[in-house]
């Protein structure tokens, strides 16, 4: 079983329990976040980042490293009902992440900000 193969699996849950799908905001906390709109899913990802950096940082004074992950996987799955909710999946995240492999990170941000300016530009 592969990391993408649970995202998928995730998202699929994910969609199954958008209100537009019979999912049921009073039974579902993810179709009760999708009934809400934008406002609530973004302020959880948010409040998801912040408690990511958060955690982090306590690494650096002996914090148990499961609490980082539990944190990522929290703005992870956030992310992933904002992907739902604007018809996109963790699918196009891979992609997009292999698009940018054997990119320096470097090289990668210079034609995303040349990008940018043509577009503007337009």
């Amino acid at each position: 079983m592969s990391s993408t193969d649970a995202l998928a699996r995730l998202a699929a849950v994910i969609e199954s329990r958008k209100p537009i799908n019979g999912g049921d905001p009073e039974k579902s906390y993810v179709a009760r976040l999708l009934q809400k709109g934008p406002d609530a899913f973004l302020k959880k990802i948010g409040e998801e980042a912040t408690e990511t950096v958060m955690a982090a940082k306590d690494l650096d004074h002996g914090a148990d490293p499961a609490k980082l992950i539990g944190e990522v996987a929290d703005l992870w799955f956030h992310s992933m009902i904002a992907l739902a909710h604007y018809g996109l999946t963790p699918a196009d995240v891979v992609a997009e992440l292999s698009r940018r492999e054997g990119l320096s990170g470097l090289e990668e941000k210079a034609l995303r900000k040349a990008q940018q300016r043509e577009k503007a530009g337009e």
